[in-house]
């Protein structure tokens, strides 16, 4: 009996570990893609996992924005990596916005790079290329 309990908290344990692992993975973005949007902050979810922005934005001049979600990193890992903070980028904040796409097509997109219009700063979602020196030049 104590080997089945064992068997079974095993698997337990191991079909945890791949579902934790499996909601972490960013294979739902198009990363060989690069898309760049303009429009303006709807909503900042500043929230772990990971921070959401909602982009209304558009294209090319002339169509009509839609909603758009962007993912990132958690906001410990965006503090860390330098220069974002909760209210580094807020609601009605006009914005042009990098990103690589969801795969299946749906309105959303793993963050690479958000200028605020007004001020011209900006802040990147990868943590590496923030380490990195001459960012500035990198845009």
């Amino acid at each position: 009996m104590q080997r089945i309990t064992k068997i079974f908290l095993s698997l337990i344990v191991g079909l945890i570990s791949f579902m934790a692992n499996a909601h972490h993975s960013t294979t739902m973005f198009d990363h060989a893609q690069k898309v760049t949007m303009t429009g303006s902050v709807k909503e900042v979810q500043w929230t772990n996992p990971h921070v959401a922005i909602f982009i209304n934005g558009v294209f090319k001049e002339g169509d009509e924005p839609t909603i758009w979600v962007m993912e990132m990193t958690s906001p410990g890992n965006l503090i860390r990596a330098g220069g974002w903070s909760r209210n580094a980028v807020k609601a009605g904040d006009k914005v042009v916005v990098d990103f690589s796409p969801l795969r299946n097509g749906t309105k959303g997109g793993a963050l690479k790079k958000i200028t605020v219009a007004e001020t011209g700063k900006f802040y990147t979602a990868d943590i590496r290329a923030q380490e990195s020196p001459n960012l500035e030049e990198k845009k």
